[in-house]
């Protein structure tokens, strides 16, 4: 599976009590090559784990990978924060938006059902998603771990 991965989804697959731990762990199982994610996501999930070491462990052992420049994506960083100020999004949230522009065929792995189904890629497209069954998909029916997942 190609993936971008988001803050929680690195936290719930380093913390064995964090409610989607199982849930992150199998999604990681079925990658194939390290997902896209930034630095600011990196420097998120350090802060919540309380360790630079374990982050810096999940990219070197090729869970993930950086891959946004953000001084070569400033100007459209400034644009997306701009549009989406209202919402207070982090530098992490702007960062992956980019990076779902940047590379459409990826879904965002987030537990943030709540920002990430009201921000646009591209101005108006839904950026793809994946996400745990209990994160709160209103729209779609509780299912399996294994139904949620696909390459």
């Amino acid at each position: 599976m190609k993936g971008i991965a988001d803050t929680g989804f690195l936290v719930a697959f380093a913390n064995r009590q964090d409610r989607y731990h199982d849930w992150a762990v199998e999604v990681a199982r079925q990658t194939y090559e390290p997902l896209l994610t930034c630095d600011s996501v990196l420097a998120e999930a350090a802060f919540h784990l309380h360790s630079t070491s374990l982050v810096l462990a999940l990219v070197r052992d090729g869970l993930v990978r950086p891959a946004l420049d953000v001084a070569e994506q400033l100007p459209r960083l400034i644009q997306l924060a701009e549009r989406f100020a209202d919402r207070k999004p982090d530098l992490a949230d702007i960062c992956l938006i980019r990076l779902s522009e940047l590379h459409p065929n990826h879904r965002v792995i987030t537990v943030d059902v709540a920002d990430f189904r009201i921000y646009r890629r591209n101005k108006r497209e839904p950026i793809p998603l994946l996400c745990p069954p209990a994160a709160g998909l209103a729209a779609a029916p509780l299912r399996r771990v294994s139904d949620t997942i696909s390459a």
